[in-house]
């Protein structure tokens, strides 16, 4: 049985060879000892969700004393020296690339590699050979601590900019993941795993507020895409599986954790294709959406396409009526799939007050809570309950299962599809190029968050006759 395709595993066709969206990447790269700020991810207390932006943890400060606080022993000197710093406080140095406090001396800015220091390594000199090839210069000058030596400038990390295809029976399936502009590291992660009649992938994205989030992410997807192909290859059904997938998930991420206030986090979602259809599964913001190759076509703009990018209130509304928000959707009829749309709602307190009607989408979307989530994996999660879905396409289209990195420029489907069929990129003929078109394009919108997209082409629509 084949094994999932996990972004940075080494399997499927990588591109890990210092591509240009790297490179900007960490030359732009600044808050690299933060959590997430903006559109970053925040979690609920047990009743009450923590805004998304990022927390100033316990620790950052110390050792600093407060303005009102007195000096320790010493002498007179000491205590008129202390009130003198405390009067006058030097400018601190910053890199002149990425912002970042440096100190005098240092010839390189440790965040981007930047030179400092002209005459010191890093001014063009020429180095002895034998090290890895540097993405900027070419020069084989890379040095064990990642930076270039004849440069300077510092390299791309394993997940700053990764890329899968995998080929399927059903043809080639592909996911990019790119760090973005803003943070040092990627804590998104994707997992893309063929199974015997199909393909699922997977993408989850660390919450940036708990510790080691891309450790999370990295757990959940490569847990679930394993568990989903093992599970159908067993003979269970598609939704069966992908429950089964996230309860281990949710275990593995769990089990990360070095007590309840120190859990790694992240959400979930997942697409999985077969003969009986599409079925998805989530929990938190990350999405799957629905392309019909009809609304990709230049030939077809504005056609058919219905997704505004809204939430889906009355399927939340349904699920809020038995007063558990979380609960899975009871096993049902598979929902015709036509024309490009969302097919998750997302765990968020937005969407939760425009489910509720106590907001309209506006007004939630402009609130400072509006992208708290209101569920994830992680060991302070309490107990996870996916949200599962069936569909049936009714014809050919493609499959998008994204974070929010992505979906924060572009929320609708009519949105995505627009970005394609502009660039006419062509999911069913490169679902590689498809991927890395979104992703540049995200980028190009300011790529605020790590931005991850997998691409699952269904180059036709399943049989109704094995509809279950």
């Amino acid at each position: 049985m084949n094994g999932p395709y996990g972004a940075g595993d080494g399997n499927g066709d990588m591109n890990g060879e210092g591509n240009d969206t790297a490179v900007e990447a960490n030359e732009t790269a600044a808050d690299a000892s933060h959590g997430r700020t903006g559109q970053a991810q925040g979690r609920p207390d047990q009743a009450q969700g923590r805004p998304g932006q990022a927390q100033e943890r316990p620790g950052q400060a110390q050792g600093i004393p407060a303005a009102n606080e007195p000096p320790g022993e010493g002498t007179a000197g000491d205590a008129a020296a202390l009130v003198e710093q405390n009067a006058v406080k030097p400018a601190e140095l910053s890199c002149p690339q990425c912002g970042v406090v440096v100190y005098p001396g240092e010839a390189f800015c440790e965040n981007c590699g930047h030179q400092l220091i002209a005459g010191r390594p890093g001014n063009g000199a020429p180095r002895p050979s034998g090290g890895a090839e540097c993405v900027g210069c070419g020069e084989a000058a890379v040095d064990a601590e990642g930076y270039c030596e004849h440069c300077g400038l510092k390299q791309p990390a394993d997940r700053d900019h990764l890329e899968v295809e995998v080929r399927t029976p059903g043809g080639p399936v592909a996911g990019v993941s790119d760090r973005g502009k803003r943070y040092a590291r990627n804590e998104d992660a994707f997992a893309i795993a063929p199974h015997p009649t199909g393909v699922a992938a997977v993408v989850c994205d660390g919450v940036g507020s708990s510790p080691r989030p891309e450790t999370a992410s990295r757990a959940a997807a490569d847990t679930a895409a394993t568990e989903i192909a093992s599970a159908l290859g067993a003979g269970a059904t598609p939704a069966d599986a992908v429950r089964t997938a996230v309860q281990a998930a949710a275990t593995a991420v769990a089990e990360l954790a070095d007590s309840p206030e120190q859990a790694p986090s992240c959400t979930f979602v997942t697409a999985v294709t077969g003969p009986d259809g599409v079925t998805v599964g989530w929990v938190g913001d990350s999405r799957a959406y629905w392309l019909s190759a009809d609304d990709l076509r230049a030939d077809g703009a504005d056609g058919g396409l219905a997704d505004t990018g809204e939430l889906n209130a009355a399927a939340m509304t349904a699920e809020l009526a038995a007063d558990d928000p979380n609960a899975t959707t009871p096993d049902a009829e598979t929902v015709p799939l036509g024309a490009s749309r969302r097919l998750t709602d997302d765990d968020s307190w937005a969407a939760f007050m425009v489910a509720s009607g106590a907001l309209t989408e506006a007004e939630a979307e402009a609130h400072p809570n509006a992208h708290v989530i209101t569920a994830w994996m992680g060991a302070d999660a309490g107990e996870v309950r996916p949200h599962v879905r069936g569909f049936l396409p009714d014809r050919p289209g493609t499959l998008l299962v994204c974070s929010d990195g992505l979906w924060n420029y572009f929320p609708g489907a009519e949105d995505l599809a627009a970005v394609l069929r502009n660039a006419q990129a062509d999911p069913a003929a490169d679902p590689t190029g498809a991927a890395r078109t979104l992703v540049r394009h995200a980028l190009d919108a300011g790529g605020r968050d790590n931005i991850t997209v997998a691409v699952l082409p269904m180059a036709a629509a399943p049989s109704t006759e094995q509809a279950r």
